[in-house]
């Protein structure tokens, strides 16, 4: 079993025994001589268990035990004492330490005792993929910056009102995430959240998805269709890139939101739908009233409390933190236990001015975790964002690295080529042209 150990103690001749004989068991070590130094490395790297003395030059053990826990909550802390105390044993564990040796009496304990916090670890680890994955809401929203802080407490104050909200920013500035927020904040997150993306679809087939149809309404249209403003009743409908509905749609929206009123596709009968709709566009309504692509009336419906969101590029301060989670997630979604990222890896990613916001960082994180070697996060894992030059005589030229790049995205992706083309942000045709110049057919 590989693991990530941190060994905190100032007694540099027992700091440099224990880091031996955990390497010799195959564990990726790295030690620290203070608490300071300690911390310092618990943001720079992922570890898994943390082995520390009980007094240190600027700490106390037992207390930092807390601060750690709190931190970084899947970590499992042994404390060493030179003195065995049992009320220090007992308030260590109530802080949330795995367990308690005595320097010496127990040195025997340590390898069997690692290898079982390492277990403990998954455990907590599971639990908290647990816990992510039924977490909605605001807790989704990530960063600190002031100006995500501003849009995310407008979002919590409208919330609490059955107000239409209307979401504008660039793409992929995490518009659905907020309206799933802003769901989860109201009295109808009992009810639906229903989404699409209003440029998805041609006009017929949009229509289609709003409003439903009855059978034979149309070629194909083979038995009756529940359309979304139908399953919203009660709850909230999101309606992505709404700058791009056709206007002989516009108006039949208005309609609905007017009256809460709808007739399905084929049908006479007036249906009726309660629910609270969420606009988003990365276009400017305003410019597109005047060139006659939106209605004027509509916007006026739908603008009744706007919420912008901020590029990544003027929040570059929640960088980290949002590289963070995509690392865990697709850390989980690898089955990647023992990560190590190189600080060097946060500040190659700040260089870049993340035209496609949220969006191409997640996409970035996923493909260093696919390039990525002996299972470290570094500057050459974002071969896009990296200033290394490469020679043209070299071997590894631009062909080769993307003969590599592609080899190393068709193997994280089992041969599905639709997935790797996806990854790699190029068109399926592009993809299979370039497996023929390659020859990895």
């Amino acid at each position: 079993m590989s693991g990530n150990i941190l060994i905190i103690d100032d007694e540099i001749k027992l700091l440099k025994l224990l880091g031996m004989i955990l390497s010799q068991e195959n564990f990726n070590v790295k030690e620290a001589s203070t608490a300071r130094s300690a911390m310092t490395m618990l943001e720079q790297y992922e570890f898994d268990v943390v082995l520390s003395d009980v007094r240190l030059p600027d700490a106390y053990g037992v207390e930092l035990v807390r601060s750690m826990k709190t931190k970084y909550p899947h970590l499992e802390i042994i404390l060493m004492t030179a003195f065995g105390n049992i009320t220090d044993a007992v308030q260590s564990m109530k802080n949330g330490a795995y367990d308690y040796l005595v320097k010496g009496d127990d040195n025997e304990k340590i390898i069997p005792l690692v290898y079982k916090a390492l277990e403990k670890v998954k455990d907590n680890k599971s639990k908290i993929v647990q816990k992510a994955s039924i977490s909605k809401g605001f807790e989704q929203i990530i960063g600190t910056s002031p100006l995500i802080l501003q849009s995310k407490k407008l979002a919590e104050k409208v919330a609490l009102t059955d107000a239409a909200v209307l979401l504008t920013g660039e793409t992929g500035t995490g518009k659905e995430v907020f309206a799933n927020a802003i769901h989860e904040g109201s009295e109808r997150k009992k009810n639906n959240f229903v989404a699409i993306n209003c440029s998805a679809f041609s006009k017929e087939i949009l229509e289609s998805e709003l409003f439903g149809h009855k059978q034979g309404a149309f070629t194909g249209a083979v038995k009756d269709k529940k359309g979304l403003i139908e399953e919203a009743n009660g709850g909230t409908l999101f309606l992505d890139e709404i700058g791009e509905m056709p206007v002989e749609l516009q108006a039949k929206l208005l309609r609905v939101l007017e009256t809460g009123e709808f007739i399905k596709m084929g049908e006479t009968k007036v249906s009726r739908s309660d629910f609270r709709l969420i606009a988003a566009t990365n276009r400017n309504l305003e410019d597109e009233i005047k060139q006659g692509h939106f209605r004027e009336d509509l916007y006026f419906r739908l603008n009744v409390f706007e919420i912008h969101l901020p590029p990544l590029r003027e929040r570059k301060e929640d960088l980290k933190l949002l590289a963070k989670n995509f690392i865990d997630m697709f850390s989980r979604k690898l089955h990647l236990s023992s990560l190590q990222v190189d600080p060097d890896y946060y500040k190659t990613l700040e260089k870049n001015d993340w035209k496609g916001n949220i969006r191409e960082l997640r996409n970035a994180v996923e493909r260093s975790l696919i390039l990525m070697d002996d299972h470290i996060l570094d500057a050459a894992s974002l071969p896009h964002y990296s200033e290394k030059q490469i020679p043209e005589n070299d071997s590894l030229s631009i062909r080769s690295l993307e003969k590599i790049h592609i080899q190393k995205v068709l193997q994280y992706t089992k041969g599905n080529k639709a997935e790797a083309a996806r990854l790699l942000e190029i068109g399926i045709a592009t993809l299979y042209r370039k497996l023929e110049e390659y020859g990895l057919r």
